[in-house]
C-alpha cells in the first residue's frame, strides 16, 4: 500500500432517514359506506451503521465520503397496510477504528472484530396509522401519527493500526530501513526526518510459514505527547501493538538519554503503554568494529534492565536474532 493511500482519519456527517408518516385512510367499499379507519402504519427510517471489515487497512475509501445518508421510511396506506422500512447505509471500517463525537470527542465505540456493527444514527420511528386511535367514544378517528425525524450526527473515525510489534524512534532512525528488510513492505526511505508520515505495515515470515506483523510509525519527537511534530496521530498507533522495539541508531550521542526521552514521551501520552513489553535495538552497527561493539554492550548492560541487541539492516546482521527475540516476546506465556 502506498504512504498516500493510508488514510487514518476521517470526519463525517451521518443522517439517519425519517420515520414514514402513518396513514388516517378511511376504509370505502361499494357496500360498506362507514368502514372504519384503517390506515396503516409509517415505516422505520434508515439506521446509519458503522461496520467492522477485516479485508480493509485504511479509511482511504472515506476520504472524499463527506455525507452518509440512510433512507427516509415510506408512509403507511390503507387496508392497515405498513410502510417499507428505509434502506440502512453501512460504513465498512478496518479492525481497529474507533468511532467519536467530533464536537464532544468522546469516544462512542471501537470496532475491533469482523462483522461487529454499530448503529450511529437511528432511523426515525414511523407513525402509527389512525386505527391505532379508534375507540368505543371515538370510532373514526381522522388523523395519525407523523413519522420522527431521523438523527444528524458528526463523527470521527479514528484508525488505530493493528500490528503486534511497533517501532518506535526518533525520525531517521532506520524503522523503514528495518521494515523493507524483514518485510515484503516498500516504504519511502530517504537520508531526512520525517520521510514516514503515515505508518506502514509490514508482516514477517518466520520459521515454519508463522508470521507476524510489524508497523513503521512516523518518528517520534520531544513533545509529541503534547501533540508536536506528527504527535497524536503517531502515538495512537502504538496504543494497539503488543510490544514495542525501540530503534536506536548505533551513532547516536547518547543511546540512553534517547531511550528515555521516548519512553517518557509514550509514559505521558498513555501510562498504559509502560506495560508493553520492549526490545531495544541499536540499528546502523554496522558502524562499529568487534572492539567497539563489546565497550558499548558493557556500557548498555549497566544501564539498561532490558534485552537489547546489535542489528544492521543494511548488512543483513542480527536480523534472525531480532525475529527470533520478537517471536519469544510475542508468545511468551502469560503470567
Amino acid at each position: 500500500m502506498t504512504e498516500g493511500n493510508f488514510v487514518d482519519y476521517v470526519k463525517i456527517h451521518v443522517f439517519s432517514g425519517k420515520g414514514g408518516k402513518g396513514s388516517a385512510h378511511l376504509h370505502r367499499e361499494k357496500y360498506i359506506t362507514k368502514g372504519g379507519p384503517d390506515g396503516g402504519d409509517g415505516g422505520r427510517g434508515g439506521h446509519v451503521i458503522v461496520k467492522g471489515n477485516k479485508n480493509l487497512w485504511t479509511l482511504f475509501h472515506l476520504k472524499f465520503k463527506r455525507h452518509v445518508k440512510a433512507e427516509h421510511g415510506e408512509n403507511g396506506s390503507k387496508q392497515r397496510s405498513s410502510g417499507a422500512q428505509g434502506k440502512d447505509e453501512y460504513i465498512e471500517v478496518p479492525l481497529g477504528t474507533v468511532i467519536r463525537d467530533t464536537d464532544t470527542n468522546e469516544i462512542i465505540k471501537e470496532i475491533t472484530e469482523d462483522g461487529q456493527e454499530f448503529i450511529v444514527a437511528e432511523g426515525g420511528k414511523g407513525g402509527l396509522g389512525n386505527w391505532h386511535f379508534k375507540s368505543s367514544t371515538n370510532q373514526t378517528p381522522r388523523y395519525a401519527q407523523p413519522g420522527i425525524d431521523g438523527q444528524q450526527v458528526d463523527i470521527t473515525l479514528e484508525l488505530k493500526v493493528l500490528a503486534d510489534v511497533g517501532l518506535v524512534g526518533f525520525p531517521n532512525a532506520g524503522k523503514s530501513t528495518l521494515l523493507s528488510v524483514i518485510t515484503a513492505a516498500k516504504p519511502k526511505i530517504a537520508n531526512y526526518e520525517f520521510t514516514t508520515l503515515k505508518p506502514n505495515l509490514g508482516i514477517v515470515e518466520y520459521r515454519d510459514f508463522k508470521t507476524f506483523v510489524v508497523a513503521d510509525i512516523p518518528g517520534i519527537i520531544e513533545g509529541a505527547a503534547e501533540g508536536k511534530g506528527l504527535g497524536h496521530r503517531f502515538l495512537r498507533h502504538i496504543e494497539r501493538n503488543s510490544t514495542l522495539l525501540f530503534l536506536i541508531p548505533a551513532d547516536a550521542k547518547d543511546i540512553k538519554k534517547e531511550y528515555d526521552i521516548l519512553l517518557d514521551e509514550l509514559k505521558r501520552y498513555n501510562p498504559e503503554l509502560m506495560d508493553k513489553d520492549r526490545l531495544i535495538a541499536i540499528s546502523k552497527s554496522d558502524l562499529l568494529d568487534e572492539e567497539l561493539k563489546e565497550e558499548m554492550a558493557k556500557e548498555l548492560d549497566k544501564e539498561f534492565k532490558l534485552p537489547y541487541i546489535f542489528i544492521s539492516s543494511v548488512a543483513q546482521m542480527g536480523l534472525t536474532q531480532l525475529k527470533d527475540q520478537l517471536w519469544q516476546m510475542l508468545n511468551k506465556e502469560p503470567v
